[in-house]
């Protein structure tokens, strides 16, 4: 994640390709607001606050000839607008997105030290709430660890963030064709955990976060909730779609805004615990090219760490292995030959590390594979040092 929207200028979007419909939606979602113009054909609009001298001519559809001139003009004033929710336009306009905007209620301290700290845990906690919602359209667990963290990467790789002035408020946007199926999960299982916490609050019970699972609430999700309301008076998550691509199907045209306090902190924190804690280790039969190896002597058991290459969702194990088992995953890599293992993925550490393990066998690959393993094994020498003499 991200890229900040204000790391480069943006173009002006096409003017015969934008829907005055749509444009007309984000510059009131951005408080924009209708200041007259002639009912059915254009309307005036002037930015937040009224800057004086800044106002757009908008018509309401494409359908009168001078349609294509008043969009042109009026983009063209948006990107030389000193106004910030000018550019927020202008993001919503080049790449259709949906829009997920945090809003913390921090007390105004003033320091210029503490505004950049404020900043950078907005930024973070925002991330970790997306990297959350991704998981959750991977695969429903309490704790997702290190699983799935390569897809998770993919999806916030592509999101656009705003501005966040003095640790307030952020503005994501999140485009429909990568991340539509994201954004929508986030929302039911941010409503899912605020249901969840009214009822552990209620009645102290934590069925409802074991059900909300099921929902998108995991682990990582309350940690970043935890994150957002620790330090602030107050937190409210807005998502709003689209205007040119309307409501997923199953979600509402316009969601309720979730809010958070500090007095959910403990039933967080206590679910946070638990999904860690109830997560099951998982039996696996991994195939994996081996990168690194270490034993405490030249002879007897070690471990050996693994690029998985199918069989678990995360990009590397550290295996424990016996003395015979050892030695053959050391031939299987000088020879360029990924071996497969089979054991327990420990949830213990984020399912790093695989237990129980044994059965190594070298796997066949084809012989580009193969040159391009060997490729590899040349380039990091280093790291096999101790399999040759320990330490």
């Amino acid at each position: 994640m991200y890229r900040p929207t204000d790391e480069r200028p943006l173009p002006v979007p096409d003017p015969a390709r934008v829907d005055p419909a749509v444009l007309t939606a984000l510059l009131g979602r951005h408080g924009w607001h209708r200041r007259g113009g002639t009912q059915g054909q254009y309307g005036r609009w002037t930015p937040p606050g009224g800057t004086a001298g800044t106002s757009l001519l908008v018509p309401e559809s494409a359908r009168f000839p001078d349609s294509t001139d008043l969009l042109a003009e009026a983009l063209t004033a948006l990107a030389r607008s000193a106004a910030p929710s000018a550019r927020e336009v202008l993001v919503g306009l080049a790449v259709p997105s949906d829009e997920v905007r945090w809003e913390r209620d921090i007390p105004d301290e003033g320091s210029g030290a503490t505004l950049w700290t404020a900043q950078e845990r907005l930024r973070a906690a925002a991330r970790s709430l997306l990297a959350a919602g991704a998981l959750g359209t991977c695969a429903r667990a309490g704790y997702h660890g290190a699983r799935h963290r390569r897809q998770a990467e993919a999806l916030l790789d592509q999101v656009l963030v705003g501005p966040a002035p003095a640790g307030r408020s952020l503005t994501a946007y999140v485009p429909v064709t990568a991340g539509r199926g994201t954004v929508a999960g986030l929302q039911r299982a941010l409503h899912a955990a605020r249901d969840a916490t009214d009822y552990q609050r209620a009645t102290g019970g934590m069925e409802a976060y074991e059900a909300a699972v099921e929902l998108g609430v995991c682990h990582e999700l309350t940690e970043a909730l935890i994150s957002l309301v620790r330090g602030a008076e107050g937190v409210r998550i807005v998502i709003e779609w689209s205007p040119a691509e309307g409501a997923p199907p199953g979600c509402p045209a316009r969601p309720e805004p979730v809010e958070f306090t500090p007095g959910d902190l403990p039933a967080l924190r206590q679910a946070a615990q638990q999904y860690v804690r109830d997560e099951p280790s998982l039996a696996v039969r991994v195939t994996g090219t081996v990168v690194r190896m270490r034993r405490e002597r030249p002879d007897g058991a070690g471990a050996v760490r693994l690029r998985v290459l199918a069989g678990a969702d995360v990009a590397q194990v550290r295996v424990a292995l016996g003395e015979e088992d050892y030695r053959i995953a050391g031939h299987a890599h000088l020879l360029g030959l990924p071996v497969r293992v089979t054991g327990r993925l420990e949830s213990r550490g984020g399912f790093r590390r695989i237990t129980g393990a044994g059965g190594v066998t070298p796997v066949q690959v084809d012989d580009a594979e193969r040159d391009r393993l060997l490729k590899s094994l040349q380039e990091n020498l280093d790291h096999f040092e101790e399999a040759c003499g320990g330490e």
